[in-house]
């Protein structure tokens, strides 16, 4: 016998998107002038300056809830230029670069060259952690921003050992597209720097520094910055390329002119190699202990 009403856990009101989805008739208010769409589903209106503090939440909550019904608890960010290339494009850079005879260009593609190796590092480091943590009970998913460059060799190293990886792109003056080697229900984009640079260091357990530029350098000086000042737990940061960083920034200058105290020097290390990177997260965290002693790496800042 069919039941004669609906049971009780029914909804009492329709949803949101059930009344966004409702086919409306077109009628005089359904121009362009018109004020008589629903607010949320009103693009014009979420665009005006004063609905700003309601973008900012909405940045804010959209990868924060898809990533917690996606299961993703802990990361390792992986920060870097976009500019590195693959080693196979960077070889055919310096072969184009012979052909011309151009001193400059060959100079910029030998140096472009030699900095490729941190793109193989980078996707290297990202196979490792997405193989290795599998089995722990916190799975460590890799996080990039996204783009070309290191971003890509990040995503692209979980991407070819099977695993999930997620990529926070942000909306540029100039054409930005994310890589192909995120996960789709990974992939987000950002109007706020701000809100992007929050959710890097949400569930991260790690920050991997890779060498690059202005973006590269803003994001390691904000997420150790948290640290220092106590704002966010200690986790290790990880710069790769000891000779790229010496050259790039005196940290011991800081120390002895007293702008720094000396123990802030232990708030990253140099590492070469993704092994060398693995072995301190792994001895850092006691990857290799039993699974109960594991427990959840990432706190919310």
């Amino acid at each position: 016998m069919q039941p004669r009403h609906r049971p009780f856990p029914a909804r009492n009101f329709p949803s949101a998107e059930e009344e966004a989805g409702a086919r409306r008739e077109p009628g005089p208010y359904a121009g362009p002038e018109s004020a008589y769409s629903l607010a949320f589903t009103d693009t014009r209106f979420l665009l005006r300056e004063d609905l700003r503090p309601v973008r900012m939440q909405l940045e804010l909550l959209k990868p924060e809830m898809i990533q917690r019904e996606q299961g993703i608890e802990s990361t390792i960010v992986i920060f870097g230029s976009a500019r590195v290339l693959p080693p196979d494009a960077a070889e055919r850079q310096l072969e184009a670069a012979r052909a011309g005879h151009d001193a400059q260009a060959l100079r910029r593609a030998e140096t472009a060259l030699e900095m490729s190796r941190y793109y193989d590092e980078a996707r290297r480091l990202a196979a490792l952690v997405t193989t290795r943590s599998a089995s722990l009970e916190t799975p460590i998913y890799v996080v990039t921003g996204g783009g070309p460059g290191i971003m890509e060799a990040g995503n692209r190293g979980a991407h070819e050992v099977g695993g999930k990886s997620i990529g926070l792109n942000i909306v540029l003056p100039h054409e930005q597209a994310p890589n192909p080697y995120i996960t789709p229900e990974l992939c987000f984009q950002f109007h706020y720097f701000a809100l992007r640079k929050m959710h890097f260091v949400m569930r991260s357990i790690a920050l991997v520094c890779f060498p690059g530029g202005f973006g590269t350098l803003d994001e390691l000086f904000e997420t150790m910055t948290l640290i220092q000042t106590g704002k966010s737990r200690p986790r290790p940061i990880l710069l790769f390329g000891r000779a790229f960083w010496d050259r790039l920034l005196d940290f011991q200058h800081l120390v002895d002119t007293g702008m720094i105290g000396v123990d802030d020097l232990k708030l990253f290390r140099f590492v070469e190699t993704a092994e060398e990177a693995w072995e301190h997260l792994a001895a850092f965290y006691g990857f290799d202990a039993a699974p109960t002693q594991t427990g959840e790496f990432a706190d919310d800042i």
